[in-house]
């Protein structure tokens, strides 16, 4: 087999587009080049070409490597034609659970309830990302749909993410913090599972900041689709008949309570001292607090 792969030239097909490296084909040419190996490398420039060549040869994944004719198979197949150890995807949900299991805590310890550890947890999530924007911003871009199209909508991420969790834990603006809240989820879920569940890539979560090592998955979409629910709830109840009616009408209140209405004063009465004297009794000021009601 080794002649084989010396005689027959090697070609390795990889995906390499402005938002995503395939980080396992740069694995793979590493790994010819290291053996000094020469290789032909083949880019596939956008998702229309990584899908026509999925279709072509019937696999659901890149790189891929070639042999001649002979197609070897992707990185960890390459690693085990060289008998040496693949590298493989340090995974970790351990910050996620401690992110959410302390904010779940904080949230239960101060009565605060489902909002209340929404706003938490985004506020924290936001602090995280925003301790390195610019790795944040490069992880996020290489599955996040509106950073690919707008870079900088990658940069104000965590700013608008922080303001939701403040609105949630405040209740200043409802409406706009339940609008934010359903942009930034739902965008989210879109964006997760197309990079997840369509485009098959393996890619750390960047929602724990830049550098994280938890996996792109369910985790992402359950968080994203949180954050829509919570966000289309906080709409619901902003926009319902009862909050639109004392917007319009600020004086009334809840019906059980009614209308509040004007109540006339009453002064308490006193007994009136029989040894004071008239001419006293005109000049002092007691002569107000007799009078048993004001008109």
């Amino acid at each position: 087999m080794t002649n084989v792969l010396f005689n027959a030239p090697v070609k390795v097909y990889r995906m390499s587009t402005p938002e995503h490296q395939c980080p396992w084909g740069l694995r793979a040419i590493k790994l010819l080049t290291e053996h000094g190996i020469p290789f032909e490398d083949i880019l596939l420039r956008s998702q229309i070409e990584v899908d026509a060549f999925k279709a072509q040869y019937g696999v659901s994944t890149t790189p891929q490597i070639f042999i001649g004719d002979r197609r070897l198979g992707g990185y960890s197949d390459l690693a085990k034609y060289f008998s040496v150890q693949a590298i493989t995807p340090e995974y970790s949900y351990t910050p996620v659970i401690a992110l959410f299991s302390t904010a779940g805590l904080v949230a239960l310890s101060t009565s605060l309830g489902l909002t209340g550890f929404m706003g938490i947890s985004l506020s924290m999530l936001a602090s995280l990302k925003l301790m390195d924007i610019d790795s944040f911003t490069t992880s996020f871009k290489k599955y996040d749909l509106i950073t690919q199209r707008f870079h900088h909508y990658g940069k104000l991420y965590p700013f608008a993410e922080l303001a939701i969790g403040l609105g949630f834990l405040s209740n200043i603006a409802p409406l706009f913090t339940g609008v934010g809240s359903l942009i930034l989820g739902m965008s989210g879920v879109v964006s997760v599972f197309k990079a997840v569940y369509i485009d098959k890539m393996a890619l750390n979560c960047a929602c724990i900041g830049g550098n994280s090592k938890a996996p792109l998955g369910i985790v992402s979409f359950a968080e994203n689709g949180i954050m829509t629910i919570m966000g289309a709830m906080l709409i619901f109840s902003s926009l319902s008949p009862q909050s639109i009616k004392s917007m319009v009408s600020p004086n009334t209140v809840s019906p059980e309570i009614g209308y509040h209405q004007p109540q006339k004063l009453v002064y308490p009465i006193y007994p009136k001292p029989r040894f004071i004297p008239r001419f006293i009794e005109r000049a002092s000021i007691h002569h107000l607090i007799y009078r048993k009601t004001v008109d």
